[in-house]
């Protein structure tokens, strides 16, 4: 049984193509990407070790060979950071006989009094399981129409994956839905996005688990909005981290004069409040 270190380095590895490490090309290959007796000897390694890792065999690796084959894959800091937390969750994997408990979903009071700060401006505070905990009514403007606040408890995974109304709204939905799997990973715990996924992965397509296991680092560029209304939205996304209630508080802004003219003629056809979901 693989775990997620395993899958993140393979994928990795199957994404990297020899030439851009500099490495001569060998002819055909069985799998795409690069060999792996091409990585294990980059990173100084046995190929056996790196099997074992890639296998989920061992689980701990030490923080040397995780340095040594992310110098050897070329990664990028915000994939070094992956590496090292997948390395964490892999080596300290609780038991799946016991259910691990749901998130947290209430927002402080001292949170919340920010949000209405804030108004009528676009925030809302979530959590890396995507449950939208709160919002102003400047975020309800923007997503009218779209129905992913029409759920009692509003999830912006559940929503992305099975409603088919989020393909048209988020004109990247690719690049929307892989941050949002990709933010699986760094819920508070493993246990949490296992629980998350059990929920969700039965009535979610193939498509969901396939991204959950390639690991793609996500870019987070504008976030491109096409509107119920006809209004093309481009927002830029600023992001508090609240770490001691592992949640998120995320404001948006116009990226454009454009936008911040349909973002007021949005608020004038919305009128609404602030709103906490407990």
């Amino acid at each position: 049984m693989g775990t997620p270190l395993g899958d993140f380095i393979r994928a990795k590895r199957d994404s990297t193509q020899p030439e851009s490490l500099g490495l001569p090309d060998r002819g055909r290959r069985r799998s795409p990407g690069l060999r792996r007796l091409d990585l294990a000897a980059r990173a100084g390694i046995s190929v056996e070790y790196l099997t074992r890792i890639e296998q989920g065999r061992d689980r701990n690796p030490s923080v040397a060979v995780m340095n040594a084959l992310a110098d050897a894959l070329s990664l990028d800091p915000p994939e070094r950071n992956h590496l090292r937390y997948l390395a964490k969750i892999t080596g300290g994997e609780c038991s799946a006989h016991t259910r691990p408990a749901p998130p947290r979903r209430d927002v402080r009071p001292s949170v919340l009094e920010t949000l209405r700060l804030l108004e009528p401006g676009i925030a809302m505070v979530t959590n890396r399981l995507g449950d939208i905990l709160a919002h102003t009514s400047g975020y309800e403007s923007v997503t009218s129409g779209t129905g992913l606040l029409d759920a009692h408890t509003p999830n912006l995974t559940h929503y992305l994956f099975t409603d088919p109304r989020a393909r048209t709204f988020f004109a990247d939905w690719d690049d929307v839905a892989d941050e949002q799997v990709f933010d699986l990973w760094l819920a508070p715990s493993i246990e949490n996005s296992e629980w998350f996924t059990s929920e969700l992965a039965p009535i979610a397509s193939p498509d969901f688990t396939r991204r959950l296991n390639r690991h793609v680092v996500p870019q987070r560029g504008a976030l491109r909005l096409n509107h119920p209304s006809g209004c093309e939205l481009r927002l830029l996304r600023e992001t508090l981290e609240l770490s001691s209630d592992a949640q998120q508080l995320v404001v948006f802004l116009p990226a454009d004069e454009r936008t911040a003219q349909a973002v007021d003629q949005l608020r004038r056809l919305s009128p609404s409040r602030l709103r906490a979901i407990s």
